[in-house]
Order: structure tokens, then C-alpha cells, then sequence
């Protein structure tokens, strides 16, 4: 997929025609490793009742039926300890049935995300976010020579697929990051440093995020701050991926809707702009599947 850069208006990126794709081509690798004997499980920890999260992990299991891998669920209480999480970690890490499962961020108050996930088995790790895949990551040869045997995180690597699928050159180019968290901005530096791009990580500390965003030919916004990114951010002609999601409420009608972290009107400035609902949410949950897939290869 490809258009000319520069037209009025961008070229939508669409992630759900994409992690569709995707998905007809896990089906077919589930039943080939399914005729071996092999049947690819993800389980998942849930701790808590955060609407978010609770719409994120069933979306997870229904994507799991759509391609025939199996699904092992555990949900807590907000009032779990850190015993509990504990217990549910080293019950993924020890069942059969279970090929990679994730643990689901964030984690209630007091309880430290990265002592948990040093918790688990690295080669069950679906999200890509322990610290030993983390590493590999670190440490992996620039300029994509080699293969990574290690899962990758899911936001990062679905927007690298985005990006590739519309011809979207990433080598040599110059990718602004806003926000610095763990599921996104800091692995997709990561990524991207490795695929020979020039990145900037930018966050709260940063004096001028305006200034880091118009000299970037990609535009990652990963803020969770809605409509933060103005048109006149965008270089004219850049790639923009916004990965916010954010509910906010319609005083007229008293509905809330989901808002992403760039302006709308960016799209009469950028060159192609990912959708907000729509765009990076279905390929994050494909790489998920992806993650779990390859596991069974692997193995």
C-alpha cells in the first residue's frame, strides 16, 4: 500500500485491514502446528477491574478463537496481593497448555510491574516486555541484520508493520516518540534505532515538544493525552502514528468517545495518519497472536 506524499489530505492507515491480514495468516500456521500435535495456548493475568483492561483482554480472547489458539484466563481481585500475582505467574510459567501469556499493565497501586514481570518465564513472555527479551532487543545488531529469537513488544512491532505495509520509509529517517513508557516509547526506540532510523524520545521534561515533532518525518504519539498533537506540529507530508487512546465525555450528549492523541485536522498536513479507534489497537493485539504463534514454532 502506498501514496504520493503531499496530497490535501492523508492516506488513512488501516490497522484493521491489516491485523486481518495478519490473522489469516496465523490461522493457517495454528492448524499447521495443530496437525503436529502442537496447540498454541495464551494466557493472561487480569488484577483489578479497570474498564480498559477489561475490554482489552476480552478483545485478546476473541482474536484467539478467530485463529484457533487456544485461551487460559486468570483475573483477580483489585485486592490480590503480591503473593497472589505471584501464585497466578508461576501457575502460566508451569502449565503445559499454556504457550506465552501476558500480564496485563497496569498493575494495581504498590505492586512494582517490573519485579512481576521478572517473574516470568522469558520464553512465555508474549508481550516482549521481560527484561531478558528487552535485552536482546538492546543488544541486537543496527540495520535489521540477523533475526531476533526473542518475542518483540506488541505496540512497537505492530507499528513497524504499519509503516512497512504502506511503504513508509524508516532507515535514514528521523521518528520523534512522545511519551516514554514501557510498553511503547522506550522499546519502539529500540526498534526503530535498530532499523537504522533516527530517534528522538520525547516526554514530560522535554522544553520544546512542538520543535522534536516538526523536524520528525515519523510522529509517534504515545502521550495518553487527547488531541495533543496540532497540525501545525506536523512537518507537511510526515507519517503519523497515534497510538493515545483517551475516553472523553460529550457534554451534549453525555456519551464518551474515543479520542486519540493527534488533532483530527493533522490529516490536512500529514502524508498518512493512522485512525483513532481503528489503527494501532487491532495490530498490537495481532502481534500478541503473532508473539504466541512463533513461541509454538519456536518450541
Amino acid at each position: 500500500m502506498s501514496a504520493e506524499i503531499g496530497v490535501s489530505r492523508a492516506v488513512s492507515i488501516d490497522g484493521t485491514a491489516l491485523a486481518a491480514s495478519v490473522k489469516d495468516d496465523l490461522r493457517e500456521r495454528v492448524a499447521a502446528l495443530k496437525a503436529t500435535g502442537v496447540d498454541p495456548g495464551l494466557g493472561t493475568i487480569l488484577v483489578g477491574s479497570n474498564p480498559g483492561s477489561l475490554s482489552y483482554i476480552a478483545g485478546k480472547h476473541r482474536d484467539c478463537a478467530e485463529v484457533g489458539i487456544e485461551s487460559i484466563r486468570l483475573d483477580l481481585p483489585e485486592t490480590a496481593s503480591e503473593s497472589d500475582i505471584r501464585d497466578a505467574i508461576r501457575f502460566m510459567n508451569q502449565n503445559p497448555l499454556v504457550t506465552a501469556f501476558i500480564i496485563q499493565l497496569p498493575l494495581p497501586d504498590g505492586i512494582d510491574p517490573t519485579s512481576m514481570l521478572e517473574l516470568m518465564d522469558p520464553s512465555k513472555d508474549a508481550d516482549g516486555l521481560h527484561p531478558l527479551n528487552l535485552g536482546e532487543l538492546v543488544l541486537a545488531v543496527p540495520g535489521g541484520k540477523g533475526s531476533i529469537d526473542t518475542p518483540l513488544p506488541c505496540t512497537p512491532r505492530g507499528i513497524v508493520e504499519m509503516l512497512r505495509a504502506y511503504d513508509i520509509p524508516i532507515a535514514g529517517r528521523h521518528v520523534t516518540i512522545i511519551g516514554q513508557g514501557l510498553t511503547v516509547g522506550r522499546p519502539l526506540g529500540l526498534l526503530l534505532t535498530r532499523l537504522e532510523a533516527t530517534a528522538t524520545l520525547t516526554h514530560s521534561r522535554t522544553v520544546d515538544v512542538a520543535a522534536e515533532v516538526r523536524r520528525a518525518d515519523i510522529v509517534i504519539a504515545a502521550a495518553g493525552v487527547a488531541g495533543l498533537v496540532k497540525p501545525d506540529w506536523v512537518k507537511p507530508g510526515a507519517a503519523v502514528i497515534d497510538v493515545g487512546i483517551t475516553r472523553v465525555l460529550n457534554e451534549e450528549t453525555g456519551k464518551y468517545k474515543l479520542r486519540g492523541d493527534v488533532d483530527p485536522s493533522v490529516a490536512s498536513v500529514a502524508g498518512h495518519l493512522s485512525p483513532v479507534p481503528g489503527g494501532v489497537g487491532p495490530m498490537t493485539r495481532a502481534m500478541l497472536l503473532k508473539n504466541v504463534v512463533e513461541a509454538a514454532e519456536r518450541r
